[in-house]
Parts: C-alpha cells; structure tokens; sequence
C-alpha cells in the first residue's frame, strides 16, 4: 500500500511530490462500504487462530526538484506466479522459535518484519503475485509498473510495526492513508484479499519467526490496521468525493522544464497553503503524484502548480510537455501540515529549492490575506541564476509588505554571503530560534537545511516540513 508523502515540486508534488500508482491499490471509480469479511487462509477460522477479525489493507512532504522515481520509470516487469517462487528457508528450531520466549504481539510482528527485510523484494513480489493470481480482478486498481509498488508495501508494514505502541501516531498515519486510498478506488470488500495474501507470504518467507502466536499477531494488527483505513475512508465519504476533475485553463512554461499549470475544479476544492495534493493525468492512468499549490486560497476557485520536468519522469514529463488548456486532470484530497499558525506573531523563516519555492509563495500570500504583521524571511535556492524562475514574483511580493525579505541563493554563483547552497546561507543571518522555519526542496536540502538549523539552535518543534520519504517516493 502507498505510504503518505508530500507535496513537492521537481518530482511532482508542489513541484511534484510523487505518490506512484498509489499504495496497495492503484486508482478507479470507488464503490459501495460493504464489511469485509474474514480473509481465507488466515488464523482466523483456523484452531488457535484470531477469530472474528476483518483484515484491511495495510498502509505515505516535500520534494521540490527531486529526481524521478527510477523504480518507477523502469519498464513494467510482470508479477511472478506464487509457485515459481524459491521455496521458505529452513524452518528454526523449536526451542528457537521467538514464539516460545513469549514475546509480546508487536515484538513478534517487529521480528517477522526483521528476518524479511533482507528479502523484502521477493516477499512483496510473491504478495502481490498471490493476490493477483487469486483475485484477477484487483489487478486493474494498480499500475502498469510494480516496482515502486513493491518497496512501498515493505515501507508502509515497516511505518505501521514501529508505530505500534503508539496508537496516536498510528491512528493519524493510517487514517491518512486511509483517505488517501479512496482514489484508488479501494473498498472494504478488497481488505481481506490483501490479508490472505499478505499472511501467506509472511508464513513462507519467514519461517524462523512464524508460528501460531505470530500468525494470531499480524492478524490481530492487519485487524486494526484494516479497520482503522476503512473508518477513515466512510467517514471522508461523507464530506468529499473521491477525488477532483480539474480543467488546465492556462499553461505557462517559465523555462524549457518548468511549467506553471492552472486549473480550475469541478467542484469546490477546500485547502489550506503550504498543502499538497496528488495529480493524476489522462496520459498515464493509475499513476499519481504529489504537488504543492502554488498560492493560497484564491477567489475564484482556481489551483496553480509549479512542474519541473526530470528524466523519465512520467507524469511530469506529460504536464510540463503534453497538458495544454482544456486538458483534463484528476486531483486527490488535499494533504499535509506545513501551515501558518496564525495564533502566534512568530516569525516565519522559509527555505524553498528549486520548485519547492511554490508552496513558500503560497505561505507569503497567507500571512497576506490574514493581515497580521509578522516577520517573514525567504531564502529562495537553486543552482544557477537561470533557474529562479518566480524570482520576479518574490521580488514583487518583497515591494508590496514591508515585513517581507527575499533573498535569492546560487549554488553556482560567485562567492559570497548567499553563494554554496540554502542551508550555508541561512547561517549568515539570524538568530532563528524564535522564529517557525518551513523547508521545501529537494530531500537532501531538506536534510542539510534541519542539520543546519538544528546546529543554530533552532528548536526540533519550529522545524515544519513533509517528509523526507515521501520526498524520496515522488519524484516522476
């Protein structure tokens, strides 16, 4: 299943954050709520085993100027069929067993996950060979690759066992995926597909570590994981569609790979600056990835993205190259924290990267639209003068507050206090630790830049950006 992630801006998402196909299930119409019924082939049913459970899908910031996915721009492989799959390993020794220490629940689903991290490759292709082969019909809600898909899978598992003794955390991360599934076009009555095959390329590949209490473990998780997804999907139902139709109304290309595109949805489109949303074309379908708005809230209801175009990348390449006016696109609901707290007068210090500029734009017209004065410094970075695309813009919105200070940083520039990258310039100025910081760029700017300020002082909380996972996912 999809792990949540950002918006950014090269990549896809505010320039571009990229959610590939999706998480477990790709994209399509949505459906009925029916209650998913217990998965076959599972403990529950079985002597010993978890009884009356209903299995669920299992569960993704900013990335502005990231690479694209190379999982995802490689040529789709097909799934191999469950039994051209190496058999398990060598089964453990009885008395070995992790199950005969009486290790608790999430020690026994943590330790499953360990012996197969080495193999994860392997055990999600068997997973999703088993699902596919068993439940043809589930093929079409994924993507035509499965790479990126298989890495995922791993990754969101991994998300839900070190959260497990955290039921906040892990009820705010499921909940979001959740949600976020419901473009895909997932339905309870897939859930216990997925837990079928989900147990039973568990029990195969992990032999050391399985054993009736493990099994009764990962039914009990996928449980609550499942059920906790498929809350959060009825009750968003309720409020908002699956997703947006959205026209392209105006498609400017700032330079040979960056294009503003503007659209205009077909139905009210609630957000909040500095979110994201993921962007579906008609050219690659099943295939989703993250962007930032680039502006707040507008009065006549229209959304802007800023789209760098990278290499092999699919649904950028199409939106910088291919989208013209009248042009149809699909968006998800909006996402992500990285927002003004206008309860406070903090100041607000904004590092934006390359295309990752755009959701700092739209922060700077928030602060705007709410009247409130309060210090705010940008730093905007890219690598050479050519590719300060909305330079004009920020210098613009600069002559218009008073409170508002841009400051354009070359990597490529010639020495001085604002040349060798965003994260070295911000240490010629400051102090910054009363101030809230916001991050959006590249993951490795990202990196340096929290590096960097926490050096300086800056306290964990005031560092506001998406994550760097997803940063890492959606770059096509």
């Amino acid at each position: 299943m999809e792990v949540p992630i950002a918006a950014s801006a090269d990549g896809d998402r505010n320039g571009g954050r990229a959610t590939g196909g999706g998480g477990w299930f790709g994209s399509g119409p949505t459906g009925g709520t029916a209650t998913p019924a217990p998965a076959p082939g599972t403990a529950a049913g079985r002597p010993g085993g978890h009884q009356g459970h209903r299995p669920g899908d299992h569960p993704q910031g900013r990335q502005e100027d990231r690479q694209e996915d190379r999982h995802q721009a490689r040529e789709p492989r097909p799934e191999p069929h469950p039994q051209s799959r190496p058999g398990p390993r060598p089964e453990a020794h009885p008395q070995n067993r992790p199950e005969d220490r009486q290790e608790s629940p999430t020690a026994l689903v943590r330790r499953t996950l360990t012996e197969i991290e080495p193999i994860a490759d392997e055990v999600t292709s068997y997973f999703y060979a088993s699902l596919f082969l068993g439940h043809p019909h589930l093929r079409a809600l994924f993507p035509a690759a499965m790479d990126t898909q298989r890495d995922r899978l791993f990754g969101a598992l991994l998300t839900a066992a070190t959260h497990a003794d955290d039921p906040v955390t892990l009820t705010t991360y499921l909940t979001h995926l959740g949600r976020g599934h419901r473009k895909y076009g997932t339905l309870p009555e897939h859930y216990p597909a997925v837990g079928e095959a989900l147990i039973g390329a568990l029990a195969r590949y992990a032999p050391a570590s399985w054993g009736p209490r493990t099994e009764a473990a990962w039914v009990a998780a996928y449980t609550t994981i499942s059920q906790i997804m498929i809350d959060a999907a009825t009750e968003d139902a309720l409020r908002a569609p699956a997703w947006w139709q959205a026209e392209v109304v105006a498609h400017e290309l700032r330079t040979p790979d960056i294009a503003v595109v503007t659209v205009r949805p077909d139905q009210p489109y609630p957000f909040l600056a500095g979110q994201y949303t993921a962007v579906e074309t008609p050219w690659w379908p099943r295939v989703w990835r993250h962007y930032s708005f680039a502006s707040a809230p507008r009065s006549d209801g229209l959304l802007s993205f800023h789209v760098k175009a990278v290499p092999a990348g699919w649904v950028s390449n199409a939106l910088v190259h291919r989208a013209r006016p009248g042009d149809v696109i699909r968006l998800g609901a909006p996402a992500g924290s990285m927002t003004v707290d206008h309860t406070t007068s903090n100041g607000l210090l904004c590092l934006g990267g390359g295309t990752g500029i755009a959701p700092i734009k739209a922060l700077v017209e928030d602060v705007a639209q709410h009247g409130r004065r309060r210090v705010v410094d940008v730093f905007y970075g890219a690598r050479r003068n050519d590719d300060l695309y909305d330079i004009h813009t920020m210098l613009r919105l600069q002559q218009s507050h008073p409170w508002l200070s841009v400051r354009p940083v070359v990597d490529d520039g010639p020495a001085g206090p604002l040349a060798g990258g965003l994260p070295e310039a911000v240490r010629e100025y400051g102090p910054w630790h009363t101030y809230d910081v916001y991050l959006s760029g590249p993951p490795g700017m990202i990196r340096r830049g929290v590096d960097t300020l926490l050096g300086i002082g800056v306290p964990t909380h005031r560092i506001r950006h998406d994550s760097i996972e997803e940063l890492v996912g959606a770059t096509t």
